[in-house]
């Protein structure tokens, strides 16, 4: 089995590397950098990229990692992605030797429209599609297809671990609570995230479980969320009205 490890970049990024001996995978390397510190310090070798979507925080580093290690780019086939090799769709099943681990690709579109998640021995990579208690901003799907993309990753099985991009937890449970202040599992994911924060640590990764109990974007059937958004937007009659009502008042929260 792999590990993952967990490498900071920017401000608030995440880039994942699976490793497996001393052979390596990164996911998401908006930053070359730490990415090489960590392959040179350790002596582990680049296997392949897999990339969830086009935005510079999560490819930039591409060019610089294949410059030392002529490896496969894994990404989304409609979405400029530098040095893409393996261009992919959603749907299909991929295999990185020598891993032994094969990767079910989801077409998850609405943050970017040709937004991909990998999802493989129970963990999910899932870049800006769904956060820690929340969900990315729509800045080129519909919230037809962000809600459609959501309710995908909701129905993998309740144990998987959710590996996202960024360090959003904290900001985006304070919305959540706003939305839904009667949810007690949401109380005590506020407090145990506001714990692990003073103490610098990550609040990623999550589980598809705890973002079904505490995610107002995975819960716009639960009474509270609802009367929550209609009292935005009293025309939010659908599921997806209410999708798209929680996340317009999330962008200006």
């Amino acid at each position: 089995m792999f590990e993952v490890i967990r490498i900071p970049a920017f401000k608030d990024n995440y880039i994942w590397l699976l490793r497996q001996g001393m052979q390596a995978v990164v996911v998401d390397p908006g930053d070359a950098r730490p990415v090489l510190a960590l392959l040179n310090r350790e002596g582990w070798s680049l296997s392949a990229i897999l990339i969830t979507h086009h935005h510079a925080d999560h490819q930039g580093g591409i060019a610089s990692l294949k410059e030392r290690y002529p490896v496969q780019v894994f990404g989304p086939a409609s979405e400029p992605i530098y040095g893409l090799d393996r261009p992919l769709r959603g749907g299909e099943t991929v295999r990185i030797e020598p891993f032994d681990l094969s990767w079910q690709v989801i077409a998850v579109p609405g943050h970017t429209l040709g937004h991909l998640a990998y999802y493989g021995a129970g963990r999910l990579f899932c870049g800006d599609t769904l956060f820690g208690g929340g969900c990315g901003r729509l800045f080129e799907g519909s919230p037809e297809q962000m809600a459609d993309s959501l309710a995908r990753l909701a129905s993998l099985p309740d144990d998987t671990a959710v590996y996202c991009a960024h360090e959003y937890t904290e900001a985006n449970l304070r919305f959540a609570l706003a939305v839904e202040p009667g949810n007690r599992q949401l109380q005590r994911r506020v407090d145990e995230v506001a714990v692990a924060r003073a103490k610098g640590l990550s609040t990623i990764p999550s589980t598809i479980a705890t973002e079904k109990a505490t995610n107002p974007f995975l819960r716009c059937t639960a009474p509270e969320v609802i009367a929550a958004a209609r009292h935005h937007w009293p025309d939010a009659l659908d599921e997806v009205a209410i999708f798209a009502t929680l996340r317009e008042w999330k962008n200006h929260f």
